[in-house]
């Protein structure tokens, strides 16, 4: 079994698939979880299953020399994917182990949801655990228990307002791609409060459907569009426009002169600032993807994106985090294409015709028969959005983060056109300010922080050197202070100016100074207290380090604790530091 899976999971990992909880991911998923509890069942109590992948590349390497290339990524993300059941299954284990040992003869759909949900164990390997039992599994129980937490799900996940709003009119004619206005557009629908009205006032914020628009409407990752919808007497500035239906746009802004009612036609304007800049990220999102694959790889497919006026932002798979020199070979490649100027297109054909032309297509995705397919520079995408007309529009692109969202997936942000600029420019600024604050040229700017760290390193050393001479020469003071208590030496005193490491080595001098004895000191920085108690080796029978500070601790507003010889506390009351310093000699006495 587990040799059949290592080649299946594999095989499946080159084809640019890694694990997951939908679609082929998941697959995958219950493939290798199958097989590392084969190896759990054979006594493995630790990751194994992709140190078999070496010995699969040398078997199969030759014949299938895409294996032999991707052999250091098909070993780590099943290495990653196997470290994270490991962490679990051993949990998972005993809860079925616990079940079956009740003696019953069918697992319960919530234990089987739980052990999915909560432990990775996905049913059907539950499934072969029980069987190896003679025991079922209550499959329409589970099933019961997925349902309601996708409906759980789905409640919490409706878009916007469009999950409120009904509609069955005619559907909206969409003219974004050629055109940002239309100068005659009639209101067949008006929503207030998800209501359906005849019309909205001055004041409102409603929701209007047109029977022909330029706005677009989310979707695709794409932002929708902002901008105005007036006429001689109404004026409704809209924020944003989302679908209510598949080919129905909602146009959701407030109404901000006059009233707007059903049949009154209207100019749709789309604020085109917005709509350029939005554009500008979107086509710069499939160079990106393209670039992405360039230099990471052909695993590389997209997760999500989003896409507004401000940046782009887009999740793919990658089970590494990307490099900075990987990020520079991203950005250069994308700004090459820019410099390149060349012409975007976009064309609807069939999706066969898509396929055979090479257009890349998201796995798992919908498609109708007739698709839109985006050319621009060396990319070419099924894309519904709005783009430029040429690369060379998108100005320039600047990586500004990359990150992890979930297991095996990655997430970058990039800006583009003016956006980026000022985003140089802004770090440019910083640069300068340190520079003039460091007194040094901007290139010299890490050179001269390296070497005032290496200054501040020596100056903590120096640091740390004095408060060990001045804690000497304070024990030496402080242990004339011990009172004799049926011959143990009890000291409770404050220590101006030390920090936690000073007070450690100050009751180690202490210790050795008086031998057999019981002390606690106490440091004052503005309202923080640091309390130390510490009790010689040949006393812990009597009294226990972590009871007495907390005893301190607690007349200063804290707690603490450690172990018999040596315990740490702290406060936030310093006002009843020497009260409670002053009670610790009647607290020995009872216990010595």
């Amino acid at each position: 079994v587990i040799a059949d899976h290592i080649r299946a999971c594999s095989f499946t990992v080159v084809d640019g698939v890694i694990p997951g909880n939908e679609g082929r991911g998941y697959v995958l998923r219950r493939i290798a979880r199958r097989a590392i509890r084969h190896g759990y069942k054979l006594g493995a109590r630790t990751p194994f299953f992709h140190k078999i992948v070496a010995e699969l590349v040398n078997q199969m390497g030759e014949a299938y020399p895409e294996l032999r290339a991707a052999q250091t990524r098909v070993t780590e993300v099943l290495k990653q994917e196997e470290e994270r059941f490991f962490q679990t299954i051993q949990h998972g284990m005993e809860i079925l182990e616990h079940a079956l040992a009740s003696g019953t003869k069918e697992i319960d759909g919530n234990t089987a949801f739980k052990l999915h949900d909560t432990y990775g164990f996905p049913v059907d390997l539950t499934a072969d655990v029980c069987r190896e039992r003679g025991v079922t599994v209550d499959q329409a129980g589970f099933n019961a228990a997925m349902e309601h937490q996708r409906s759980q799900a789905r409640a919490a996940g409706k878009f916007k307002m469009a999950a409120g709003l009904e509609y069955s009119g005619t559907p909206t004619a969409f003219h974004g791609y050629e055109h940002l206005v239309c100068e005659t557009s009639k209101v067949v629908a008006v929503y207030v409060d998800g209501t359906p009205v005849d019309a909205a006032q001055a004041g409102d914020d409603a929701v209007i459907v047109l029977d022909h628009t330029p706005f677009y409407a989310e979707s695709g990752g794409q932002a929708g569009d902002a901008g105005e919808l007036r006429n001689a007497t109404s004026r409704v500035v809209v924020a944003d426009t989302f679908k209510i239906q598949a080919d129905v746009f909602g146009h959701h802004g407030r109404v901000v002169e006059g009233g707007v009612k059903v049949g009154d036609s209207l100019v749709a304007r789309v604020n085109a600032e917005q709509r350029a800049k939005t554009v500008r990220n979107h086509s710069a999102t499939h160079l990106m993807h393209k670039a992405l694959r360039e230099v990471l790889g052909s695993h590389v497919q997209q997760k999500g994106s989003l896409v507004t006026f401000e940046r782009t932002r887009f999740d793919f798979a990658h089970n590494a985090p990307v490099t900075d020199e990987q990020i520079r070979k991203v950005e250069a490649l994308v700004n090459a294409e820019v410099l390149a100027n060349a012409a975007a297109s976009a064309q609807v054909m069939a999706l066969d015709d898509a396929q055979k032309s090479g257009a890349m297509m998201l796995f798992g995705e919908k498609y109708g028969e007739s698709v839109r397919v985006l050319s621009i520079g060396s990319s070419k995408e099924l894309c519904g959005g709005t783009h430029v007309k040429a690369t060379g529009d998108i100005g320039l692109f600047k990586i500004v983060a990359e990150s992890g969202v979930a297991a095996g997936i990655r997430r970058i942000e990039a800006l583009t056109g003016d956006n980026a600029l000022s985003y140089c420019q802004a770090l440019e600024g910083t640069v300068n300010g340190l520079a003039s604050t460091l007194k040094a040229a901007p290139a010299d700017v890490p050179a001269r922080i390296h070497s005032l760290q290496d200054s501040l390193r020596a100056l903590e050393k120096e640091v740390a050197a004095l408060k060990g001479k001045l804690a000497s020469t304070q024990g030496d003071a402080l242990s004339a202070q011990a009172v004799d208590v049926n011959g143990v030496k009890v000291l409770a005193a404050q220590l101006d100016g030390a920090d936690a490491t000073t007070l450690r080595t100050t009751m180690d001098q202490l210790k050795n100074k008086l031998k057999t004895a019981v002390i606690v000191l106490v440091a004052v920085d503005g309202a923080k207290v640091q309390i130390a108690a510490g009790v010689t080796a040949d006393v812990t029978s009597k009294v226990k380090a972590g009871e007495l500070v907390n005893f301190v601790a607690g007349q200063v507003g804290g707690k603490g604790g450690g172990k018999p010889d040596m315990a740490m506390a702290g406060g936030t009351e310093p006002a009843h530091v020497p009260a409670a310093l002053a009670s610790v000699q009647a607290w020995v006495t009872q216990r010595v």
